[in-house]
């Protein structure tokens, strides 16, 4: 992922990357507040194959993905004063990213036909339920499982990623996704249980069809 010319604070030297490592995120912001401004690219190194695979989900088309990313961590990189500590620099960057992410599809040209989900017959269940990768592990499965991810509605998509990839909290996803705590795990509950329904409907067509 390339990062604009304009901010070559964003790359990561390599003389900074062994130092990096063994650092947190509070500990990079520091120096950055201090001063050196280009330390900013090993929060980069560290983030952006998650970010990316956020707006992903959220967005369905690589570049417009990799052009979210770069605004979220430009807009992170201006905005790091305002960061105060109170959630992980994940949280905050991810919600940073989700805003430039739905705002980016609200300019979309609307296509199809808006998801019912009562159709879905999709009912809630407990957060003991086990998630559909947990049965699915070779890698033709794994295949049907990015794409049928892919196909969920927005809110489910972006629920099952936030939980599973990028291992938030309920209350991280809440800040995140700016929504309340009871909405959050609604649509992670139904988020499962409609991909379990999809990705076992999948999966039956292609064994009754071989």
């Amino acid at each position: 992922m390339k990062l604009p010319p304009r901010d070559r604070s964003l790359t990561v030297h390599r003389e900074d990357r062994a130092r990096t490592v063994s650092e947190s995120d509070n500990e990079i912001i520091d120096a950055i507040r201090r001063g050196h401004t280009r330390r900013f690219g090993a929060l980069v190194d560290r983030h952006k194959d998650r970010a990316m695979t956020l707006a992903l989900r959220i967005l369905g088309e690589r570049q417009d993905a990799e052009e979210a990313v770069q605004d979220a961590f430009l807009r992170a990189f201006r905005s790091l004063d305002q960061f105060r500590g109170d959630s992980r620099f994940s949280t905050w960057l991810y919600r940073i990213l989700y805003n430039v992410c739905m705002a980016r599809a609200m300019r979309r040209p609307k296509h199809g036909e808006t998801v019912d989900y009562a159709d879905e017959d999709v009912d809630t269940v407990g957060s003991d339920d086990p998630s559909v990768q947990q049965t699915m592990e070779d890698e033709e499965e794994q295949a049907v499982l990015k794409e049928e991810i892919i196909r969920l509605p927005e809110a489910f998509r972006t629920a099952l990623t936030l939980f599973y990839v990028q291992e938030l909290s309920y209350d991280d996803m809440a800040s995140v996704l700016q929504m309340p705590l009871g909405t959050v795990k609604t649509n992670l509950s139904r988020g499962r249980v409609l991909l379990r329904k999809r990705v076992l409907e999948r999966l039956k067509e292609e064994v009754d069809a071989a």
